[in-house]
């Protein structure tokens, strides 16, 4: 049982970039507990059980992919960081992901963790914006992205300097936006540079395990460099005074005080929580101006078979539009299928004669939080399952076609969905946005001298990009302050 009432650091919730934070702190011996209001650790990127089964929450792929010896890089940087051997994730490539737009696909762009792939598909279909495209490309390679100093710019008018084509500025943007961006219609460059680099210079991969693995070798890492956690013990409120956070209250009562202090669970989640502090505008008018307006649904369906006995055994994830334009923006009803990602966990390399036990298809789309929050429980049951329905029929399009219209159902195990009210009961996050507010802090500072946010706010994306937030924040702030 943890008995400590203070610590150099406490760190408010369990999130990948939250546990980074604390393996980076103990290694060099800070005192550091982490607070975690849920049984479960990793967040936004957690598992959970049903009827035996474990479903993955949030991991499709990990971004950032490089094959081992290619140096400066963020996945090689989280490695060093945590003391992690690249054996522990024990990565598996994806095989092909695709863009597909139109009503059923029909202009389609291949990319794999062979940047050249994607290049000569852009050559192929778009041979007038080749030459524009590499240009990009350029400034993407040579831009400081993880500058805590970069000043915000519109990645679409950038984007437009170089491609004078609607359709594959686009194809380009959607992954992107899909896999990090909180921002409607458009991104901060920063932003845009990072998944760009995440997603197609570098790729997708994933360990055979799913999250469980990752979320396993962080704790690991983490017990052993001494750092203390709290589960099922959240953060109530933080106590200010002169400026610094002072204390923490814990949900049963208790008092924490610690000599820093980094948040995990966002920018106006962690306002909410500030108390006895005249200079913070605490009123829900004035958080609700930074709480993010996208957020979406998941589907889950579990077959009895692979992918590939379906027919849909080539791409690991699509992402798909049915639009003349991509509208990326929070819809006008509780969903909006005419875009979306579809994930085939099962089409990853695992190796000769490794196969998932059983199938999985996932498919995101945006979705509306203000639609699904107040509705009755039987209201919300019957709303999801028509949801379902139509997000699958969507998704199906941009699919090889069944052999038979049943197959699918016939193949079905077990379903599962969640919506924005689903994302806000389990991480806490306003709005159900996954991706947080919509301005980022890149220096994670807060009107609190020793007060520090990590992950979704700060601004670095993705799996790799939330635990290279939290090993930032612990080193810029209170590492490098020593």
């Amino acid at each position: 049982m943890n008995t400590r009432s203070h610590y150099d650091v406490a760190i408010i919730g369990a999130g990948m970039s939250g546990l980074a934070a604390g393996i980076r702190l103990a290694h060099f011996g800070k005192q550091v507990c982490i607070f975690e209001r849920h049984n479960t650790v990793g967040g936004l990127n957690s598992f959970y059980s049903i009827g035996g089964r474990k479903f993955d929450v949030g991991l499709h792929a990990m971004t950032n992919f490089v094959r081992p010896g290619v140096k400066g890089t963020p996945l090689g940087k989280l490695l060093r960081q945590l003391r992690i051997e690249r054996d522990e994730f024990a990565l598996c490539e994806q095989k092909q992901s695709r863009m597909a737009f139109g009503p059923r696909g029909e202009t389609s762009l291949r990319f794999t963790n062979d940047f050249a792939v994607l290049e000569s598909e852009i050559a192929a279909k778009f041979p007038t914006q080749i030459d524009g495209f590499r240009r990009l490309v350029a400034v993407v390679r040579g831009y400081d992205d993880v500058s805590l100093d970069a000043q915000p710019v519109s990645a679409r008018a950038i984007v437009r300097r170089h491609l004078n084509e609607p359709l594959l500025e686009d194809m380009l943007f959607c992954p992107l936006m899909y896999y990090g961006s909180a921002t409607e219609r458009d991104m901060e460059f920063g932003q845009f540079v990072i998944m760009f680099k995440a997603l197609f210079l570098e790729g997708f991969a994933r360990p055979f395990e799913g999250v469980r693995l990752v979320l396993r070798v962080l704790l690991e890492k983490y017990r052993a460099a001494g750092g203390e956690r709290r589960m099922k013990c959240g953060v109530q409120r933080i106590i200010a005074r002169a400026g610094l956070a002072t204390t923490l209250v814990l949900d049963s009562g208790d008092e924490i005080t610690a000599d820093h202090v980094i948040s995990s669970i966002g920018a106006p989640e962690t306002e909410r929580l500030i108390a006895l502090g005249p200079e913070i505008d605490r009123s829900a008018d004035a958080v609700a101006t930074k709480v993010g307006r996208l957020s979406f649904v998941e589907t889950i369906t579990i077959l009895n078979r692979q992918p590939a006995e379906l027919g849909w055994g080539s791409d690991t994830i699509i992402f798909f539009n049915d639009s003349e334009r991509f509208h990326y923006e929070r819809p006008a009803t509780q969903v909006d299928p005419r875009s979306g990602v579809i994930c085939l966990p099962n089409n990853f390399d695992y190796g000769p004669g490794r196969e998932l036990s059983e199938g999985i298809l996932r498919v995101t789309c945006l979705a509306d939080y203000d639609h699904w929050a107040n509705l009755s429980e039987d209201h919300y049951r019957a709303d999801k399952q028509r949801w379902f329905e139509a997000v699958q029929r969507s998704a199906q399009r941009f699919l090889p076609p069944l052999a038979e219209p049943g197959a699918l159902a016939a193949a079905t195990l077990t379903t599962d969905m969640f919506t924005p009210r689903t994302i806000t009961k389990f991480t806490g996050h306003f709005g159900g946005a996954i991706y947080g507010a919509p301005v980022k802090n890149r220096q994670g500072r807060t009107a609190l001298a020793n007060l520090y946010l990590c992950g979704t706010d700060q601004g670095f994306l993705g799996i790799v990009g939330a635990m290279l937030s939290g090993i930032s924040m612990a080193n810029y702030h209170v590492l490098q302050k020593g």
